[in-house]
């Protein structure tokens, strides 16, 4: 029976994209959902907020936890929305109200100065027997690009139908938004902050 690790979000698009890349290197892995309170998220770094997730479900499920701390850093804005992403136009955590405040504020830059990163840091954490943490884990993972002027694509989720991946094949400009889940799996920030994590999972035996 495969060994289950909780992710630590209640975003079943994470869930489903999680578990398709813990699959691709871990069959005998199990990602399962996180029905458990949410913490408050009030750490200043990706590391701390996915940290926080992750030792939350860790003690509330008694499983190893891993949990993701997205977003989308802009360089001409400093790097923000950096943490927060999921807040850029409010509290409701709107996507679209999201995506539609960034474009607006970048409308007068030009191209060469629309660069930005998926950022993905991936903390595991893993429960000791008298309920503290026996691990914990933190890891990265950056996809670079940048912003386009209007959205395209029905893939993905949040900001990705604005982001246009650096690096693809016969110069492509298409947006992550755009490209297939096996695509996306295999080069995304997460997919990037995975591959260092895997040697990490060596500790989860079935």
């Amino acid at each position: 029976m495969p060994r289950r690790v909780v992710l630590a979000t209640h975003n079943p698009h994470k869930v489903e994209e999680f578990a398709a890349i813990v699959r691709a290197t871990r069959p005998d892995l199990e990602v399962v959902g996180y029905d458990g309170p949410e913490p408050v998220e009030d750490g200043v770094t990706f590391a701390q907020n996915a940290l926080i997730k992750a030792r939350a479900a860790a003690l509330h499920t008694g499983l190893p936890a891993l949990a993701d701390d997205s977003g989308i850093c802009i360089d001409v804005l400093g790097g923000s929305p950096g943490v927060f992403s999921a807040y850029w136009a409010g509290h409701a955590k709107d996507a679209s109200a999201n995506l539609s405040l960034l474009l607006d504020q970048l409308s007068d830059v030009a191209d060469p100065h629309r660069t930005a990163q998926f950022v993905s840091t991936i903390a595991l954490v893993v429960p000791a027997v008298d309920g503290g943490a026996a691990a914990e884990h933190v890891v990265e993972g950056r996809w670079p690009g940048r912003l386009a002027l209007a959205p395209s694509g029905e893939n993905g989720f949040g900001y990705d139908p604005i982001f246009i991946p650096d690096g693809q094949p016969g110069g492509a400009e298409r947006s992550a938004a755009e490209f297939s889940p096996a695509e996306k799996n295999a080069s995304s920030h997460r997919a990037r902050a995975f591959v260092a994590l895997v040697p990490l999972l060596s500790t989860l035996s079935v």
